[in-house]
């Protein structure tokens, strides 16, 4: 499905100086057609009330679905953009790690459409989330 067989350092590549690498949002593993990245729950990630907010997880589904849909595409031509995003936060989580896994429903030529499940570390759904990217031609 990938475009070109990446490795995770590939893909960890594209954190430097963003929102990915400020949020502590690491690519951790990859099969054939999923993507699964983790986040920490710490200062960077939580609300005022000191559970993981909202946002985080939004940030994080976005994330590993967007860069899924990128290893997809022809990126010297294409480029993915977030749509819409629906996410439903289940379980609040106040330490540790959160794991994002990016599974793909609808791979068409203009649109990818993502569900993504986070999970705790004892694998306890945290956030449901449902990503369609746009897929558009790279400006040059």
């Amino acid at each position: 499905m990938w475009f070109k067989p990446y490795t995770i350092e590939e893909i960890n590549a594209i954190r430097g100086g963003n929102m990915i690498a400020h949020l502590g949002i690491r690519f951790i593993k990859m099969d054939e057609k999923t993507l699964t990245a983790s986040m920490p729950v710490d200062h960077r990630t939580r609300q005022a009330a000191g559970i993981l907010h909202g946002g985080a997880s939004a940030s994080l589904a976005e994330t590993v679905a967007s860069v899924a849909s990128y290893m997809i595409i022809d990126p010297s031509v294409k480029i993915s953009l977030g749509l819409e995003l629906n996410i439903n936060h289940i379980r609040s989580v106040t330490e540790g790690l959160v794991f994002a896994t990016a599974l793909p429903i609808h791979i068409g030529k203009t649109t990818h459409i993502w569900d993504v499940r986070i999970v705790d570390e004892n694998e306890k759904l945290v956030a449901s989330s449902r990503l369609t990217i746009m897929i558009i031609d790279k400006h040059k």
